[in-house]
């Protein structure tokens, strides 16, 4: 009934139904704040909660800097005195077709709650029920990441209180996960800092799987919209050691991390579509302090520690170390202490991270074992078989192109970051239609000039959406080798197309024939006729290609393409033009 009663609907709740955020309550919560007054004027109306919260931060960042300016030096002077520490926890939407503990549908539905079975809504008396589906991308996810697969994991529930989560806590694999002891390289290619080393070698303490929560949407002050079709979709939660000192280093892991995850088709989606969401634990130390005793993943020494949630880009995740940094370096200037919290960041609010909530630790959340959900049991020869088949990774298929291809680094990074690399299997189907003859070399580079840059200015031209189906992977083989045999101009080529580009279907010999295309090439008598001819009618530009000097390639560039025009219509080749312009135009010829 529950189910029939929500689908297609939102829940509507009142916002912190489950809390009591009376001033009375929050003050007993946090006595050293006093955030909110407990007396009412009678000739005024109290603000409203959220106004006062934000008052009494922005009063707390006032504070806090108040005596910085007055200690701090150069800003690069300062940051040299000090140690930055970054982990980072991804959760990522694995691409399933069902959710992890129901038969509920895990595919995007506009109708709010229409999919949601009893367990997803927290029912009582609902169960729930193990989904061996999402250990596909899971174990892909993983063993992508160098992680070692555990024989036997178990879910365990993390208890808090929110409307997002309605049976008051989540299942997660927090002390067994399901894969441990990964490992990701980073280098300079992967857009490190230039303080960074040359390599960093980010360790990955465990990966566990988890349930998603619901979302939700803020309809006015006082009412939250609620949509159960998120809620229970399977994610990985991706932990990583405090082995990053940089903000340009924490965005380049989230970004890597997230290619490999789409490359082994572990994910559909993201951070651009909220597919991906990143955490990240920020703490400083001075560089000289040996006193540091906070530890975090079993990595000890460092400063106190900060968590910045949700965040939803590689922007944010860069600026948000960034402004962290910052801060907690001003409040330990200034003879504060920083304390171990959760923190906010806003892109209404740049350069600015804010306090949520104090710090929750093991014991707050009262991690349990789930009693309802048995062990997990992951068999050796599953782990082999995912191995075996698992789909190269973009370092692997970057050598690919640049070495099998022989492409340029930049032509095979664009390649792989276009369109979720559907440009790149277009490219590679392109390239495979070439040619049959094993003997003979396939055209790759001029495959990707076409794929990448012709076709890319039509695209952007027109404004149009990249797809497969704009010009068919044959059309774009077949035009290419005729442009490679010299059966039609370059200016044919690219006209050509253009015809294709606009929706014509029909064969590209067909087109050829239809347009005239075809190149009729001149004889060499015809050649030197024609350059003669040019070079008698623009004396004057002939003569500066004879001086040599600056002006000389512009000059040689304006009689080559007035051989062009004259020539005839797809009878001139350029290259062969220009020979004979450079020979006629040496210096001793008069």
């Amino acid at each position: 009934m529950l189910q029939r009663w929500t689908a297609g609907r939102f829940l509507r709740l009142p916002r912190f139904a489950r809390f009591d955020l009376t001033p009375e309550a929050l003050n007993k919560r946090i006595p050293q704040r006093r955030l909110l007054s407990t007396t009412k004027s009678p000739n005024a109306e109290l603000a409203p909660l959220r106004k006062q919260l934000k008052d009494a931060a922005r009063a707390d960042r006032t504070a806090r800097h108040a005596g910085v300016k007055a200690t701090c030096t150069s800003k690069a002077e300062t940051l040299s005195q000090w140690e930055l520490t970054v982990g980072i926890e991804i959760h990522a939407q694995l691409n399933t077709s069902v959710k992890l503990f129901s038969y509920a549908s895990a595919e995007y539905n506009e109708h709010p709650n229409a999919s949601s079975w009893p367990f997803d809504l927290a029912v009582p008396g609902s169960q729930p029920l193990f989904q061996p589906a999402v250990l596909v991308p899971a174990l892909r996810a993983a063993l992508a990441l160098k992680c070692q697969i555990q024989s036997r994991s178990k879910f365990d529930r993390k208890h808090y209180f929110y409307h997002d989560q309605p049976a008051g806590y989540q299942i997660t694999q927090f002390y067994e996960p399901f894969a441990k002891d990964g490992r990701l390289v980073l280098t300079p290619q992967d857009g490190l800092g230039h303080k960074d080393d040359d390599t960093i070698e980010v360790g990955i303490k465990q990966i566990q799987l988890e349930q998603d929560t619901a979302r939700t949407q803020e309809q006015d002050e006082h009412t939250s919209l609620i949509d159960f079709n998120r809620s229970g979709h399977a994610l990985i939660e991706i932990i990583s050691l405090p082995h990053l000192h940089s903000p340009e280093a924490a965005a380049a892991y989230v970004r890597k991390v997230q290619s490999i995850l789409h490359a082994v088709d572990a994910t559909t989606t993201g951070m651009e579509l909220g597919g991906l969401r990143a955490d990240v634990n920020v703490s400083v130390r001075r560089t000289d302090d040996r006193s540091a005793r906070h530890s975090y993943s079993g990595v000890t020494g460092l400063g106190q520690r900060t968590e910045i949630k949700n965040l939803s880009s590689f922007k944010a995740v860069e600026d948000a170390v960034r402004a962290e940094r910052d801060r907690q370096i001003s409040v330990l200037e200034a003879g504060g202490v920083v304390e171990g919290e959760t923190r906010g960041w806003s892109l209404s609010s740049p350069g600015i991270t804010r306090r949520l909530r104090g710090k929750e630790g093991e014991v707050d959340y009262r991690y349990m074992p789930d009693p309802d959900i048995s062990p997990l049991y992951i068999d050796e020869s599953l782990v082999t078989h995912f191995q075996r088949t698992l789909p190269p990774v973009p370092e692997q298929l970057l050598d690919m192109l640049c070495t099998t291809y022989g492409l340029t680094i930049d032509d095979s990074r664009a390649l792989l970051s276009l369109d979720d690399g559907t440009r790149l299997l277009y490219y590679q189907d392109v390239v495979s239609r070439l040619y049959t003859d094993t003997a003979q070399p396939r055209p790759s580079v001029q495959a990707a000039n076409w794929v990448l840059h012709e076709l890319g200015a039509l695209l952007t031209t027109a404004s149009t959406v990249w797809s497969p189906d704009l010009v068919d992977a044959q059309q774009m083989a077949d035009l290419i080798v005729l442009q490679r045999e010299n059966k039609i101009t370059g200016p044919s080529a690219k006209r050509l197309l253009r015809i294709l580009f606009d929706g014509d279907k029909s064969s590209v010999a067909e087109i050829v024939r239809r347009e005239d295309l075809l190149f009729i090439s001149m004889t060499n008598e015809e050649y030197d006729e024609l350059a003669a001819r040019v070079i008698g009618e623009h004396q004057a530009e002939a003569d500066a290609v004879r001086q040599g000097g600056k002006r000389s390639s512009g000059k040689l560039k304006f009689l080559l393409g007035q051989m062009m025009r004259h020539g005839g219509r797809n009878r001139v080749q350029a290259q062969k033009a220009e020979e004979v312009l450079q020979s006629k135009l040496k210096p001793n010829d008069v």
